[in-house]
């Protein structure tokens, strides 16, 4: 019989799909939805030590071939979410990760271990936020911070993933991480961009610049899969941008992931998405002669 069931750093995941951050992640209602919808895995929002607000509208605008969208990691702060973690973890009988962010690898560090403390199965370090100025994509380009955070939490047990951006040097971080102890990666996070409104001729987002997503970033986000496992293949990948088909869910993973996040296409096809990938997958590796959607991690690297 074809098993879709994969193995992300010790986490038994029923499929390789998963929630990816920044959709639909602070509360226990939308955390059961997303697992009825057939996803293996749950990522939340990224929490960050103190709540946050976000941005003013317009936070999100849909262009021709994605998204762009600057909310500003609005969420209630890590002791508030607590709880509400605590029920999303007994409740579901997916893997839970926590998306931890901060303005320094202090705070990254503190906001993980809580949310490890809470029950989280792992935690996902979102270094790579294009959008927030002070942390994301800034905290990354500070290999040394992001390293001794890792550090940190793997010394406390926890499983720790790092999000990685094309904004950084993402194969030198990526090193540098796992010598730290690191248990995956994510790859990538939303593409810097903007939008212009022709007739007001100002700037759409209320914070200028956002994050762009959507299927015109995949080929972008596939390469740095590809290059990632090559270099590291024995690190598990979750690979995230632009997936909204298991067309491209199969490319993700012959290019070297074990997981792969499922975000903005939510946006278009509901949560439908999940069980539409993996159904697909399943009848991909059928068709295909295969047994397992472990054969296809990496086989594109097999020239």
């Amino acid at each position: 019989m074809t098993s879709l069931e994969v193995s992300l750093a010790g986490l038994k995941l029923r499929n390789p799909t998963v929630l990816a951050s920044g959709i639909l992640g602070v509360s226990l209602g939308s955390a059961r939805r997303v697992e009825s919808a057939g996803a293996g895995a749950f990522t939340t929002k990224t929490i960050t030590k103190e709540p946050r607000r976000g941005y003013f509208n317009p936070t999100f605008v849909a262009t021709e071939h994605g998204y762009l969208n600057a909310v500003g990691l609005a969420n209630p702060g890590i002791e508030h979410f607590c709880s509400e973690l605590r029920e999303i973890v007994k409740s579901l009988s997916i893997p839970v990760l926590l998306s931890a962010g901060g303005w320094s690898g202090e705070e990254l560090v503190e906001v993980a271990k809580r949310g490890l403390e809470c029950g989280a199965h792992a935690v996902e370090l979102n270094v790579s936020c294009p959008h927030v100025k002070g942390m994301g994509v800034e905290l990354g380009h500070n290999v040394e911070e992001v390293v001794e955070a890792v550090r940190q939490i793997r010394s406390a047990g926890g499983r720790v993933f790092v999000k990685l951006s094309v904004h950084h040097n993402y194969l030198k971080l990526a090193e540098a991480v796992i010598d730290a102890g690191a248990s995956g990666l994510t790859a990538i996070n939303t593409v810097r961009g903007m939008a212009i409104d022709i007739y007001a001729r100002k700037p759409v987002l209320s914070n200028v610049y956002g994050g762009y997503s959507g299927p015109a970033i995949r080929p972008i986000a596939v390469r740095v899969v590809y290059e990632l496992y090559e270099r590291f293949p024995e690190t598990p990948i979750i690979g995230v941008g632009g997936v909204d088909s298991w067309e491209g869910a199969v490319e993700m993973l012959l290019a070297g992931a074990t997981a792969v996040g499922v975000g903005s296409a939510i946006a278009l096809k509901d949560l439908e998405i999940f069980r539409e990938i993996a159904e697909g997958l399943r009848k991909y590796l059928e068709s295909e002669g295969f047994s397992s959607v472990k054969e296809l991690v990496g086989l594109a690297h097999r020239r």
